[in-house]
């Protein structure tokens, strides 16, 4: 399996608080099956002022500590970009970390804010995808916003928008409200990736299994295999 949404790289972020949280994280997700862990820190404008540059030097310290650790799991570099207006300058300067490419579109991560979508949020989405880029909404089910108004997300969904859902979402972790939207956006055809979201060892670990095994039951295991792993690597291989 390839997971495609994580909080394993240490310090830079609420993810992993140190190397060896991060290593635990790592260690679990291997004993999960999951081949290859794509690393998406938080880039937030003044909330996290993660830079490019400054995320592959922190992988690459991180990759040397893994080696040194002997966890077999290849790891990539990508990041959840939460939504405004820095989000132009960031890609004219091409500074985003991509997730990955879709159709010859490249795609990266995009959070909105837990409670709402904030308004214009629509108009950077289409200024984006004149760009030839997709964002890639991350766990749109966990949105109070949209719990609230499900309609809210059927712009960006016609617009292109592909979406990604929480694991943990599917299992109740996330809440009923959660838990009823994920299961409709998986029935309906609309997800693209299931991922973990991971955060820590203890009550956010990587659970893609469990995420797979959930989402089987629902709409077979063909359909949920394709999220966690052919279409994680198709967007893998497009970026290559």
């Amino acid at each position: 399996m390839i997971d495609m949404h994580s909080h394993i790289l240490p310090g830079v972020d609420d993810g992993a608080e140190d190397d060896a949280a991060a290593l635990q994280m790592l260690a679990l997700a291997a004993e999960d099956g999951i081949k290859t862990q794509v690393l998406t820190p938080h880039i937030q404008p003044g909330v996290y002022d993660n830079t490019l540059p400054f995320l592959r030097d922190r992988l690459a310290c991180f990759e040397q500590l893994v080696r040194e650790n002997g966890i077999d799991i290849e790891l990539r570099l990508a990041a959840e970009v939460r939504i405004g207006p820095e989000v132009l300058q960031l890609v004219q300067s091409d500074a985003i970390p991509w997730l990955g490419s879709w159709e010859g579109h490249r795609v990266f991560l995009m959070e909105f804010p837990h409670n709402q979508i904030p308004a214009g949020s629509i108009n950077l989405v289409q200024w984006l995808l004149k760009q030839g880029i997709i964002p890639m909404i991350a766990h749109p089910e966990r949105n109070r916003g949209l719990q609230g108004d499900t309609t809210k997300l059927k712009p960006f969904l016609d617009a292109g928008c592909l979406v990604q859902i929480t694991s943990g979402s599917l299992n109740g972790q996330f809440g009923a409200e959660a838990h009823k939207l994920a299961v409709e956006l998986l029935r309906a055809g609309k997800v693209t990736l299931l991922a973990t979201d991971c955060h820590n060892p203890a009550y956010r670990p990587p659970d893609l299994g469990a995420g797979y095994k959930a989402a089987a039951e629902i709409v077979g295991e063909p359909a949920a295999g394709s999220l966690v792993e052919t279409n994680p690597r198709a967007l893998l291989e497009g970026l290559s």
